[in-house]
């Protein structure tokens, strides 16, 4: 016939290719199976080849769509984006601040930002997620969240990407590692040669440009643990496992579990706030961000003034 194919069927496609049988595709279309099996009759009537044959009681694709399965999983994909879409706008209003950041600056700053910002402005609701950059970057198109917060600048035509503060790269180390009076000065980043360090798998350009870094010291740090956080880096320190490369919140937020030095000459490390640019911030987001700037910037003056420049030590 014409090779008409409608939404539903996509969703029919899809529900079986996940269950595997009428059956259990009509239940997840919360359906019947007599009307599941008279959709998929209808869809390979109108399309004039088979979807699905069965063996062993199962349905499997057809040659002829299995040709077919890329574009209608990316159209059901956009589906499901635009419903995601449409209930985030109509849930909007329902939470006054919907706050997403990574799990680094969650554990660092987010938590006294949030504190500020209700002794600021009384008992303000916050809704608080943690999401890696990429999947940050997602919630905020969709409108999953209002503001995002991310040590990695991020490029989507929809959002705009603001930088809050900039701090230095730290260099922690178990406790008792360095003298006192070590302790309080810079170091340079080719102590770390030759010396047993936790990597962290960043994908972005600052995690790029760090490696690079890395691997120019001869001979290069003995990297054995690979971890996705700083956060998680910075646990393992504490255990002994090493050194760790971190940024400036994470540093200073370690308090006594770990010695801090600041890297010289300086590799800059920058907090970011994102948010789309279809509208202005309100009142309540505005004061939010406000709030982790201060918080950043405090924590950042809190670490340059602990790393008194007595001369840099290697």
């Amino acid at each position: 016939m014409g090779g008409t194919m409608h939404l539903r069927y996509i969703e029919m496609f899809q529900a079986i290719l996940q269950a595997g049988t009428l059956t259990d595709a009509a239940s997840l279309l919360n359906i019947s199976q007599p009307a599941a099996t008279k959709l998929l009759q209808q869809a390979e009537r109108r399309l004039g080849f088979p979807l699905f044959v069965r063996a062993k009681g199962r349905l499997h694709l057809t040659p002829e769509s299995a040709m077919l399965r890329g574009q209608m999983e990316r159209i059901f994909d956009e589906l499901r984006d635009l419903q995601r879409l449409a209930s985030n706008i109509a849930r909007a209003d329902k939470y006054l601040l919907r706050v997403v950041s990574t799990p680094t600056l969650a554990n660092a700053i987010i938590p006294k930002s949030i504190t500020r910002l209700r002794r600021q402005l009384g008992q303000t609701s916050v809704e608080l997620s943690t999401q890696h950059s990429r999947e940050m970057l997602k919630s905020i198109v969709l409108r999953e969240v209002d503001i995002g917060f991310t040590l990695q600048e991020l490029n989507h035509p929809d959002v705009r990407c603001e930088p809050l503060c900039t701090g230095p790269l730290a260099l922690i180390a178990p406790p008792g590692t360095w003298s006192g009076r070590e302790a309080f000065q810079p170091i340079t980043i080719d102590y770390l040669s030759d010396a047993p360090l936790v990597g962290i798998t960043n994908t972005d350009n600052f995690g790029r440009q760090l490696q690079a870094y890395l691997e120019e010291l001869d001979p290069p740090p003995r990297t054995s643990i690979w971890v996705q956080t700083y956060q998680i880096a910075k646990d393992l320190v504490c255990a002994g496992e090493g050194y760790a490369l971190v940024d400036p919140f994470t540093a200073v937020s370690s308090g006594p579990d770990v010695q801090i030095r600041i890297i010289e000459p300086a590799v800059p490390v920058t907090l970011y706030a994102v948010y789309r640019i279809d509208g202005p911030l309100n009142s309540v987001q505005k004061s939010f961000l406000q709030c982790v700037k201060t918080i950043s910037s405090d924590s950042i003056g809190i670490l340059q003034a602990a790393n008194t420049k007595v001369g840099v030590a290697r």
